[in-house]
């Protein structure tokens, strides 16, 4: 029997790379067959700072990845983010070209590509130009116009953009590390990470995706089924544990250590304990009350959907309706973390989890 196509991610992350090899199959099922974690060393807030420690660091996760799948790969789709990503919306508008004035693919692809021509400075490449919605001769909210009649077809469109040498660092590592990008393979984490957790109905409805990971919080807004809007913001979980590290005057690996095997978001939902951590200098231990973490874990949080919540407010506009929030990335899974979101961002809060895929 042939091989299925295969799909294989690459996360560039802050904190950890990660690869993950896929199946899919005529009926489009997915199946993982192949993981590797590596920590990430080489990068800060999703920027490389370091080509030779982030292609260790990618080696190490694909090596990982393909003995488990048991086979080699060539090629990845990878998953990017930073504070240097952008996002505007901008329309396009042509004139329908056919004589019966029928709409077909051609006239689909012409109106985007008239839709990114917009000012975008030259030290920017554009990622995506995601259509948000059709209008035909007047007529709006039209998914897919192909296949209609018409004889002015409008588009509008989101455009992620990201600054071209950081995007040129990201491809050179993935190729040092012997692999190839797909073409149109560079993808901002949170559009990915919505088509891997959100559903139909939620992008309908009104949803917003928060995806908290190691060095930026990355943002994406849905509206009548459409990506609305994109936002990174420069701040997540290390910076938590940078605060505790300070605070208690512990070393940074302690820090990240307490602040996953006993932190909570919530200071008032659990009892005080008392903990065992190693000192500054390393040669001794002092004692910690978690409590005292779950203080310093629950303002930084606070402060991070708060940010949140003022990028929302900026791009829903005046009664726009959000139907939820979706948590996802590392520091989503702290506990207590949905509670606080729910508190904070005043909406129906639920950590993702990826549907309809096996392995």
């Amino acid at each position: 029997m042939p091989r299925r196509d295969i799909i294989v991610g690459l996360d560039v992350g802050t904190t950890k790379i990660c690869c993950i090899i896929a199946e899919v199959d005529r009926d489009r099922n997915v199946e993982i067959v192949g993981k590797g974690l590596a920590p990430a060393k080489g990068l800060r807030k999703g920027v490389v700072v370091d080509i030779d420690e982030t292609v260790k660091s990618i080696e190490a996760a694909v090596s990982e990845a393909e003995r488990m799948a048991g086979f080699n790969i060539n090629s990845v789709c990878v998953g990017v983010t930073g504070e240097h990503i952008s996002s505007i919306n901008s329309k396009g508008v042509i004139a329908v070209s056919g004589g019966n004035r029928e709409i077909i693919e051609n006239d689909v692809k012409r109106v985007i590509d008239a839709a990114r021509v917009v000012g975008i400075p030259s030290d920017r490449e554009v990622l995506h130009v995601i259509p948000r919605g059709f209008t035909i001769d007047g007529q709006n909210g039209i998914r897919n116009p192909v296949g209609m009649a018409g004889m002015r077809l409008e588009v509008d469109t989101h455009i992620v953009t990201g600054i071209i040498t950081f995007i040129q660092n990201i491809n050179k590592c993935v190729q040092k590390a012997g692999l190839e990008v797909e073409a149109s393979g560079i993808v901002l984490e949170p559009v990915a990470a919505s088509l891997a957790v959100l559903n139909s109905e939620e992008k309908e409805l009104g949803a917003v995706l928060l995806d908290i990971g190691g060095g930026t919080t990355d943002l994406a807004m849905f509206r009548n089924g459409s990506i609305w809007h994109t936002a990174v913001i420069p701040v997540g979980g290390n910076h938590i544990s940078y605060d505790i590290a300070v605070a208690l005057r512990i070393p940074l690996t302690e820090a990240e250590r307490i602040k996953i095997e006993t932190g909570n978001a919530i200071t008032d939902s659990f009892e005080d304990e008392t903990i065992e951590v190693l000192s500054l200098s390393q040669l001794d231990s002092i004692q910690v009350s978690t409590r005292n973490v779950s203080e310093i874990i629950e303002a930084r949080m606070t402060e991070i959907l708060e940010l949140a919540a003022k990028e929302i407010r900026k791009a829903s506009g005046n009664g726009a309706y959000i139907a939820g929030v979706t948590l996802t990335g590392g520091t989503s899974l702290l506990k207590g973390a949905p509670k606080l979101a729910e508190k904070v961002l005043q909406l129906p809060v639920r950590v993702g989890q990826p549907g309809n895929i096996k392995g």
